[in-house]
């Protein structure tokens, strides 16, 4: 929040709050040795990732929440939210399609499934199936009607952002339109928000021990082993990635005139929890907060942060184009470019049909193969082992895309702070 209405209990400590990245990344190389060495260890220590993971999902909703409202009620400019919105889903539709593109680029152009001939009807599905199960029950129809909840409180009960973005808006809209009346709630949601961002900064000192828990389980539980075996797969999506955040994202903020590893540098302790725990949302919070402390103002940032954790997956993106043409070419499925395209435009689609739920890529991959019955659903079987090691990275682009799409429009708006956003990257202020 601004240092003016939410003082940042992080600012008394700098030098604490300088060594959390350091910190978290210890966790993540102590956690893959003990998951490595000692598996047993590793699966038995997931409660401490988890119980990270679920301190920060249970503050999301009220941050969203008083951040919004007291944006939009405090602007008095209902338009230009609107406008801010409309930018923001433009944005995220061309990017997100660049990353599809790319992923399915490098995939073809690498083949790693090629020569695999893996006969689906020999695979063990069982592992599988729930995600197929849901891959099928998910629909653009759903989507949006999920988007309205049952109840007021629904919303904050479930912790869908998208849910709570809703009823943070219509509050917000409601609040502005009833003028001076408002102000008595709309100074009571400015003190719960300096409240919630104090608990924030005290969950996040867990960081460390949440990206431990994290990242033993996942080597514990999945074992090296997989990487080996499906090794080219997974090369294949890191290495895409890797060119997509350097080359695509880099470009993009330095065309809106920002020097990208500087934006890097400003948000690294954010991007090791995000990885670390290989949740994105762990690193909602502390996104949101640093992102207006650059320059950007509170309804832009309330606005565009939640909506791009929906819509704006490039990682998740990449991800399924090449686990997909991967399955085809494992399972010697042949595919046109056409089908390819096809799969492509249908990916555009699925890609928003699970925001927000747990395990949402392997969901997403599993929705768009029933829907173009071209690959069979059991084929996933093949990458289920990898799925989780291949989630940092998809948690990692995400996380960067929204970092740099927050600054582009925001700058795009008009509203940022540019002599602001200059001095902290350049780091001239905290």
């Amino acid at each position: 929040m601004h240092p003016e209405t939410t003082p940042n209990p992080a600012d008394k400590s700098p030098r604490k709050r300088d060594t959390l990245y350091v910190q978290v990344l210890v966790a993540i190389v102590l956690g893959a040795l003990m998951g490595w060495l000692k598996p047993e260890w590793g699966v038995a220590v997931q409660p401490l990732g988890d119980g990270f993971i679920k301190l920060i999902k249970m503050l999301i909703a009220p941050i969203i929440f008083t951040t919004v409202v007291a944006g939009i009620a405090g602007m008095g400019d209902l338009k230009r939210i609107g406008g801010v919105g409309l930018r923001a889903l433009l944005y995220f539709e061309v990017v997100t399609t660049i990353a599809l593109i790319i992923g399915l680029t490098v995939v073809n152009v690498i083949g790693p499934g090629n020569g695999m001939h893996v006969n689906p009807a020999s695979l063990d599905t069982k592992a599988v199936e729930v995600y197929i199960t849901q891959g099928r029950a998910q629909s653009m129809v759903a989507f949006f009607l999920n988007i309205i909840p049952k109840t007021f409180v629904g919303a904050f009960a479930e912790g869908d952002i998208l849910q709570v973005l809703l009823l943070a808006l219509l509050f917000g809209f409601a609040l502005a339109r009833v003028g001076e009346y408002g102000r008595p709630v709309m100074n009571l949601l400015n003190e719960v928000a300096r409240v919630v961002f104090s608990i924030v900064w005290i969950v996040t000192r867990l960081a460390p021990i949440g990206a431990f828990g994290a990242m033993a389980f996942t080597v514990g539980k999945f074992g090296v082993h997989s990487l080996v075996s499906l090794g080219q797969l997974l090369a294949t999506v890191y290495l895409t990635c890797f060119v997509f955040i350097v080359f695509v994202l880099g470009s993009i903020a330095r065309a809106a005139g920002f020097n990208f590893w500087r934006v890097l540098r400003y948000v690294k302790e954010e991007i090791f929890i995000a990885v670390g725990t290989s949740s994105s949302e762990a690193a909602l919070p502390g996104l949101m907060d640093k992102m207006e402390r650059i320059g950007c103002p509170r309804p832009v940032v309330g606005v565009v942060v939640p909506a791009g954790y929906s819509f704006n997956l490039d990682g998740t993106c990449i991800y399924l184009t090449a686990a997909a043409i991967f399955l085809a070419q494992a399972t010697d499925t042949p595919m046109t470019l056409g089908e390819q395209i096809g799969l492509l435009v249908v990916m555009l689609l699925t890609s928003k049909g699970a925001a927000g739920i747990t395990g949402s890529g392997f969901i997403v991959l599993a929705a768009t193969l029933s829907t173009t019955s071209k690959i069979p659903p059991a084929a996933l079987a093949i990458v289920f082992g990898i799925d989780r090691f291949m989630s940092e990275i998809r948690t990692l682009t995400n996380f960067i895309g929204n970092t740099v799409a927050t600054l582009v429009v925001t700058k795009w708006d008009g509203s940022l702070d540019r002599e602001k956003a200059k001095e902290i990257l350049a780091g001239k202020q905290n």
